[in-house]
């Protein structure tokens, strides 16, 4: 129901961008494009066929006809799922052979396979003899498995079979074969009908995809994991999400073009579908112009104080104010100033006065816009996802001079090796070595989870938190379960443990600038025997050169000093080499 429902939506924005006449209905089942898409196994959100099982199941048998989807949905089972390799090998060129030329008209379909339960009552028909009637008893007694029932039926196959030129070894062969799969053999015209959806929802991702993965969007609002999912796979496929915006947005996820979405104000966490529905309403008359008149217009006795902040913190009012935090601290001086603008407007038709309301509910609470971090963190607050960066970016300036490798980089291998990323996810699990932790770490180019053993497990548990930075040394193997990566490790730090063990030299270029004392100044509080070195670079328009501090001058490489020369030199002007790291 729910994938006829996106179908439906999906249907309707094709529409609404303009080709007014399409209907899946008319959609022919041999479009190339199509089967090229799901070939490549880009199947996240297509009915049946998303699961990473499936995913490889399609990419080694590269349907190209819609025979094959029905069959794979067919055969994607307890059961048959033995005769996929079989079905595969000889889609692709190996040779079937058939008992009886009889039986190729029936099984071609499926390459000599028996895959349905309708071929198995052909076959009792056209070599055994059966009526339609007889076939559908025997389908029945085959899929209860009572001997007492088969037995007389292999009687009864065997007799036709032969009275119709089919020799009795090779009858009781067949029978044999027949009785095996019969007993999980799919029906068909459910086959056919779940393989329906499935080519229907991959046509839409190939050649519709904005309205298909926006009415995907739409149907999981109220999943935050899912609509991340989906957001990701947008985005790998070439489409572009834009924002929450209270002035452009609507309840649920639509297209605004071939290649772009708008996000749904319903997707934004602490919301809900009557509160969207009042500022939709309100914002009918004209566009919203300022967070003041924002709360002036809507209901308030729906839309409230913590609606508002949760599309603050979306970034759903960034387009009439980009400072976030300006805009949250002023919600509540908004709304009071909207409420006394109400009461002076109910006494001013009481006493039929015509007193303007009092302009001092306009001035924002003065608030120091956020950073990136910050940004990020009250972001995943309202939509459980960051949406406008990765927080891994936050870091990476941090990172650059530290020798890790990619998490979309990394093999197999029995070398050590050095990763970081956020903490997406974390979770206890016990093993026979007793408690262990399952990390998902994300650096914005791919996720990967780190298994964490009880020794390292509870030295380390208070770094293993959601959004923190984790640097991870370990060994990478194939995770026998999902066939993916997994990475075992043995060390773990944080970024200040990582800068005080590993940071090997701090190197500075002085951006024109020559104050050597206010430099001194700002070192001073960080001096440390055996701590970093400081390598100072300068440069005018005549020469450079870099010039190695004293060991008088090493420094402790903390985050406050580091932020100190930030803000003096700005961020490109300040990093740390790293040393030591195997």
């Amino acid at each position: 129901l729910t994938t006829l429902t996106i179908l439906d939506w999906a249907e309707r924005y094709v529409r609404r961008l303009g080709e007014q006449e399409f209907s899946l209905e008319r959609v022919a089942l041999d479009d190339a494009e199509t089967y090229r898409q799901l070939s490549s196994g880009n199947t996240t959100a297509v009915f049946q066929l998303e699961s990473r099982g499936m995913r490889d199941l399609i990419k080694r048998a590269r349907p190209d006809r819609f025979e094959d989807v029905i069959a794979l949905v067919a055969l994607y089972r307890p059961g048959p799922m033995d005769l996929i390799p079989e079905y595969i090998e000889r889609k692709h060129g190996k040779r079937v052979d058939y008992l009886d030329p009889r039986l190729e008209p029936i099984l071609g379909p499926t390459y000599g396979i028996m895959v349905y339960q309708e071929q198995v009552m052909q076959i009792a028909q056209v070599i055994g003899g059966y009526t339609l009637g007889g076939a559908d008893l025997l389908r029945r007694a085959m899929g209860k498995k009572k001997p007492e029932e088969m037995a007389p039926q292999r009687d009864i196959f065997v007799a036709g079979a032969q009275k119709n030129g089919l020799p009795r070894s090779k009858a009781t062969q067949l029978f044999d074969l027949m009785e095996k799969f019969a007993g999980y053999g799919f029906n068909k015209s459910h086959a056919a009908a779940y393989a329906l959806l499935a080519y229907q929802t991959a046509y839409m991702k190939s050649h519709h995809a904005a309205a298909f993965m926006a009415a995907n969007l739409s149907a999981v609002m109220d999943d935050t994991d899912k609509v991340r999912q989906l957001y990701e796979d947008a985005l790998a496929n070439g489409l572009r999400v834009l924002p929450p915006e209270v002035n452009a947005s609507e309840y649920r996820f639509v297209p605004v073009d071939r290649q772009t979405i708008r996000y749904g104000l319903g997707a934004v966490r602490g919301t809900g579908e009557s509160a969207i529905g009042a500022v939709l309403e309100a914002r009918k008359a004209a566009p919203f112009t300022d967070l003041f008149d924002f709360c002036r217009r809507v209901d308030k006795r729906i839309v409230n104080r913590r609606v508002m902040e949760a599309l603050v913190r979306a970034g759903a009012l960034d387009a009439i104010e980009s400072n976030r935090a300006r805009l949250l601290a002023s919600v509540g001086r908004a709304l009071e100033g909207a409420e006394q603008a109400e009461r002076q407007a109910s006494q001013s038709s009481l006493f039929g006065e015509a007193e303007a309301p009092r302009g001092g509910e306009h001035a924002f609470v003065d608030a120091a816009r956020w950073d990136l971090r910050q940004t990020l963190l009250e972001e995943k607050t309202a939509l459980g996802f960051y949406l406008s960066g990765h927080l891994f970016a936050v870091y990476e300036r941090d990172l650059a001079g530290f020798p890790r490798t990619a998490l979309s980089a990394l093999t197999a291998s029995e070398q050590r090796v050095w990763i970081a990323g956020i903490v997406a996810s974390a979770r206890v699990q016990m093993t026979r070595r007793g408690r262990m932790m399952v990390v998902m770490l994300d650096d914005g180019s791919a996720q990967l989870e780190i298994s964490v053993f009880n020794e390292l497990f509870e030295k380390h548990r208070d770094k293993l938190k959601e959004d923190t930075l984790l640097v991870v040394a370990g060994k990478v193997q194939r995770d026998e379960f999902s066939g993916g990566l997994r990475v075992s490790a043995d060390e773990l730090l944080d970024l200040e443990a990582l800068r005080g063990r590993y940071a090997a030299r701090l190197r500075i270029a002085m951006n024109g600038q020559a104050d050597a004392k206010r430099l001194q100044q700002v070192l001073a509080p960080y001096r440390a025997s055996g701590a970093c070195q400081v390598l100072v670079r300068y440069e005018n328009g005549a020469a450079a050169c870099e010039i190695a501090l004293g060991d008088a001058w090493r420094v402790r490489p903390d985050g406050r000093l580091l932020a100190e020369l930030d803000a003096w030199l700005t961020p490109g002007n300040v990093q740390l080499v790293y040393n030591g790291v195997s």
